[in-house]
């Protein structure tokens, strides 16, 4: 999903008080247990997560020629990208009928061929988790997980049926979606570099932890809740100037030149959800971070793109897989295809705004295609490779915002790589709100 500013989720003392129950038992379940000394006012039980709702975090003038895709976005500084329209039946976001509807995306014009490759980079943030007097209780580390995310195919090549050699998953996404108008050797590729590990001090108060009571990883901790807002604060930049806030980790990456405008940015968080202590559990978004230009740069807005995504490791799963089976990259490969249909999320009102759509309880008008079949059954592709068999989330392509009928994707299908996921396309008209 994408996101905006984190600012609907704050976290308060009485949201933490409100996580233990009556008699001072910590949320139900069969791992739940009484408050008897064993547990700090902070701790939850480890199957505190079959509680929650689990999702991706849902945050806050082009020349066309002939309705075919064109290179894309004007004036600002940031990844390749091109731009196109099509026509469907449906209403805009507020409510009025439309059938003219444009995007845009990650890349060079498919028609056209040729490799585009992207500068990826990728930086493990681990977190210390402070105690009142400001003391390093515990510390929580992202390194363990880089090599298994770099060998993931996410970065790495893999056989697809939509490209007669082997390539990336959101490549393969891309050439599903453009079989039947782009030239066969027409690639987005990443190229993901690794970037100095960095690790955040979470103030007593804005999190909460779970460890696990038993087995190999008994004492560890099992998984952190974190206030949104927290993680702003620490993270992005609050201001438009340039050079960026260099108290904040991006702004710091930013002003360093360890990130570029014409990257897109990997933060690797080690079973770290974002939460409002209550219902929902968010395993990572996408964004946009945007900083003024100068004469360096033309006087362009400099658009940084980036996602968060959380590496779910398998004894968590056990609580919040469900159907979904959240797990390993699955929320990278999630963010990181929103990224290349959606990369600056509609941020000039008119791109991927899409016909409101209905989906596995979901409820937009973003071309978001993560989030089409993230709430649906079985919605992830299963890889092995490197030893590992990785977890990887179909998504929903251009046709099925397009209620294209019959599609002209790759077999025909308006998801990938597992078409069986969403068997016909997003219904005309689908009202404001979905007629919520």
């Amino acid at each position: 999903m994408k996101r905006m500013r984190l600012c609907a989720l704050g976290a308060t003392l009485a949201l933490l008080a409100g996580i233990a129950l009556a008699g001072g038992t910590y949320l139900r379940g069969n791992i739940a247990r009484a408050d008897d000394g064993g547990m700090a006012p902070d701790q939850v039980a480890v199957d505190a997560l079959t509680h929650y709702h689990i999702g991706h975090a849902k945050w806050p003038a082009l020349k066309h020629q002939n309705g075919h895709v064109v290179q894309g976005l004007q004036g600002i500084d940031s990844i390749p990208n091109f731009s196109g329209k099509y026509h469907a039946d449906g209403f805009d976001p507020n409510g009025n009928p439309n059938k003219d509807w444009l995007y845009n995306m990650v890349g060079h014009l498919p028609q056209l061929g040729g490799t585009t490759t992207i500068t990826a980079p990728v930086i493990p943030v681990s977190v210390d988790l402070l105690a009142a007097d400001s003391s390093v209780r515990f510390h929580v580390d992202a390194n363990r997980y880089l090599q298994p995310v770099l060998n993931s195919p996410v970065f790495q090549n893999a056989t697809y049926s939509s490209s007669s050699t082997p390539t990336q998953f959101t490549d393969a996404i891309q050439r599903a979606e453009y079989a039947s108008s782009a030239k066969s050797d027409w690639h987005t590729l990443l190229h993901p570099v690794v970037e100095p590990a960095v690790t955040l001090q979470l103030p007593y108060g804005s999190y909460l932890f779970a460890r696990w009571i038993s087995g190999p990883n008994a004492g560890q901790i099992a998984f952190v809740l974190l206030d949104p807002n927290t993680l702003d604060s620490l993270m992005f930049p609050s201001t438009l100037a340039w050079p960026p806030d260099n108290s904040t980790v991006m702004g710091t990456l930013e002003a360093s030149g360890e990130i570029t405008p014409h990257d897109i940015t990997t933060f690797l968080f080690p079973n770290i959800f974002l939460s409002d202590f209550c219902c929902s559990l968010f395993t990572g978004f996408h964004s946009v971070d945007y900083e003024s230009g100068d004469a360096n740069n033309g006087n362009r807005q400099r658009e940084f793109v980036y996602t968060y995504v959380n590496w779910v490791s398998p004894d968590i799963c056990l609580f919040v897989c469900g159907d979904e089976a959240i797990q390993d990259v699955s929320t990278l490969s999630h963010e990181m295809s929103e990224i290349f249909n959606d990369p600056f999320i509609a941020d000039d009102g008119a791109h991927n705004i899409t016909p409101w759509w209905s989906s596995g309880g979901g409820c937009l008008d973003y071309l978001e295609t993560g989030d089409v079949v993230e709430g649906l059954p079985r919605p992830n592709a299963l890889i092995t490779m490197n030893g590992m068999t990785y977890h990887l989330q179909t998504e929903a392509l251009l046709q099925w915002f397009e209620g294209m009928t019959p599609s002209d994707a790759t077999g025909g299908a308006y998801s990938y790589p597992d078409p069986s996921i969403l068997p016909t396309a997003n219904p005309a008209n689908t009202p404001l709100n979905c007629g919520r």
